[in-house]
C-alpha cells in the first residue's frame, strides 16, 4: 500500500518529461530572477521570466499607468509556454502562480523576504507609492504563499526564505540537489 504523499509525489512525476519544471515565484524583489538564473546556470534547466517573455512577444493587453506594468493576457502567455513546460526542464520566474495550469510544475518555490530588507530593495528599484504599498503589504500578509498552496497541491510548495546572497545560494544548493535527484515515472 501507498501512502497519500506518495500517491500525490508518483502522479506529480508521472509525466514523460525527464527533466521537472520549476516554479520560482515570490513578491516583486525577493530575488526570483537572480535566484532563477543561478539555479539555471547550476542545472542547465531553461530559465523562463515570464515579464520578459511579455515584453518581447507583446503577450499583454497594455499598460497599466497606476501599477507602471504591462497588463499580461495569462491565456497568450499559456499558449506561449505550453510545449516547453510538456518537453520539462524549465525554471519559471514570475510573481503571480494561479493562471498556470497545475501540471506543468514538479516543484513550486515561493521567495519570502523581510519587509525592512524588501522596502529597501523596491525603493532601490524606483517603486513608489501605491506599487511600493501593495508589494509591501502582499507580503506582510503572504498573498503569494497563499495562492501557491490553493493552485498546487501542498507537498509541491515550499517557502523559502531570501533575505541574503547566503541565502539564495542556500536554496539554489538545496534546489540543485532536489533536481539532481529528481526521477520521473515514465
Amino acid at each position: 500500500l501507498f501512502s497519500v504523499n506518495t500517491l500525490i509525489t508518483m502522479a506529480h512525476n508521472s509525466s514523460s518529461r525527464r527533466r521537472p519544471n520549476i516554479l520560482i515565484t515570490g513578491t516583486p524583489g525577493t530575488g526570483k530572477t537572480t535566484t532563477s538564473s543561478a539555479l539555471a546556470e547550476a542545472t542547465q534547466l531553461r530559465h523562463i521570466n515570464i515579464g520578459e517573455l511579455v515584453k518581447e512577444k507583446k503577450l499583454h493587453d497594455g499598460w497599466d499607468d497606476t501599477l507602471d506594468c504591462y497588463i499580461i493576457n495569462e491565456d497568450l502567455v499559456c499558449d506561449e509556454l505550453e510545449d516547453m513546460m510538456e518537453a520539462g526542464g524549465n525554471i519559471v520566474d514570475h510573481h503571480g502562480c494561479d493562471f498556470f495550469p497545475e501540471r506543468w510544475f514538479d516543484r513550486v518555490m515561493v521567495l519570502q523576504t523581510d519587509n525592512t530588507v524588501l522596502y529597501d530593495r523596491l525603493s532601490r528599484r524606483g517603486y513608489t507609492g501605491q506599487k511600493l504599498t501593495n508589494n509591501i503589504e502582499c507580503e506582510i500578509f503572504q498573498i503569494l504563499l497563499e495562492e501557491a498552496k490553493d493552485s498546487y497541491p501542498e507537498d509541491i510548495v515550499v517557502a523559502l526564505r531570501s533575505d541574503s546572497v547566503d541565502d539564495i545560494s542556500k536554496n539554489v544548493e538545496m534546489m540543485s540537489n532536489w533536481i539532481g535527484s529528481w526521477n520521473p515515472v515514465v
